[in-house]
């Protein structure tokens, strides 16, 4: 059993916020792909050549266009907006990548607590150093659509990795909270909700492959956007309710078993919620010409979702095997 104290609190303050941060990056890296500022820088780790990027096309040499077509960008144009976008995307890139290794370092304090931890953490940080060589090679590949789906996916996995930690680090206080009484139909219906969000969220990444291979086609026109997407599009807009509704009745057996006081119900309801935003946001999305301003709220909840329901069940995990513990 890990036992609270100082230094685990203090991790566990740490990972809490570095968590926070990832899904931060997931939100501004949306952001910067939704405005079409993915290639404004079309170098790395350098831009334009510079550590710093130009504030103006006349900093340039005046063959720049020529210079980065030979490397494969034809259409290179400086653009002092989407420059600016994804440098300072790239700069809380790196400054998530600190807060990482801080994360990482930190947890050799607790190695003795729990050594899952520590290998949980350092192992977020080989992910990191691996998703910032991936990000180089997005850039190298022209925003090819399979090459972002990777990273889109590592951040993911960086993510459940430090929930994996943060999880193992809560067990004192989920022991004080045991499932006792819980619903048995509880533990299957949670594997068919995750499974349901992993088909979800798979059909979300399809459907925005072909909105980038349509941004590059068919251009800025986001209506005609609806109109050339695939049928997957429509079978995950209908699937959205199927999501909702699991996560519904999810709640619902939660409830009824343990109240709404037990941190699984109100870690379930929090879930429910942003299921609620990914599918308000993903209705905007189909029926108002996939606005931009949009994208980014849809990909973060759906972000949120995946790792909330990861959250809940490792800590349905850690409560049910307290509860055996006790019984034996």
């Amino acid at each position: 059993m890990t036992v609270d104290t100082p230094a685990l609190k203090s991790w566990r303050r740490l990972a809490i916020i570095t968590i926070c941060a990832v899904y931060f990056l997931i939100l501004v890296g949306a952001s910067v792909r939704a405005t079409g500022a993915g290639m404004g820088c079309p170098d790395w780790p350098t831009c334009f050549g510079r550590l710093i990027p130009p504030t103006s096309e006349a900093q340039l040499p005046a063959n720049y266009q020529e210079i980065y077509a030979d490397r494969g960008y034809a259409e290179t144009r400086f653009n002092v907006v989407k420059t600016w976008t994804e440098y300072l995307n790239r700069l809380v890139g790196v400054t998530i990548g600190f807060l990482i290794l801080a994360t990482a370092l930190k947890s050799f304090s607790v190695r003795k607590h729990d050594n899952k931890i520590m290998i949980a953490s350092v192992a977020a940080l080989l992910m990191v150093l691996y998703q910032a060589w991936l990000g180089s090679r997005v850039v190298a590949s022209n925003l090819q659509p399979g090459m972002i789906t990777v990273h889109m996916l590592m951040a993911l996995v960086i993510v459940a990795t430090l929930i994996y930690a943060l999880a193992l680090s809560r067990r004192t206080e989920l022991a004080a909270k045991s499932a006792a009484g819980i619903d048995p139909r509880f533990r299957k219906w949670l594997y068919v909700v995750l499974v349901l969000t992993v088909i979800q969220i798979t059909m979300g990444i399809q459907i925005r492959e072909l909105m980038d291979y349509l941004n590059h086609t068919v251009g800025a026109d986001r209506e005609m956007w609806i109109s050339a997407q695939s049928w997957v599009f429509y079978v995950h807009r209908s699937f959205s309710a199927v999501v909702l509704f699991s996560n519904v009745w999810l709640v619902w057996m939660l409830w009824k078993s343990l109240g709404f006081a037990h941190s699984l119900t109100r870690l379930a309801a929090g879930i429910l919620t942003v299921v609620g935003l990914a599918v308000l946001s993903g209705a905007t999305l189909g029926h108002l010409g996939m606005p931009m301003l949009v994208q980014p709220t849809h990909l973060l909840s759906a972000s949120l979702i995946f790792g909330l329901q990861f959250l809940l069940w490792m800590d349905y995990r850690h409560a049910a095997n307290s509860l055996s513990a006790a019984v034996r």
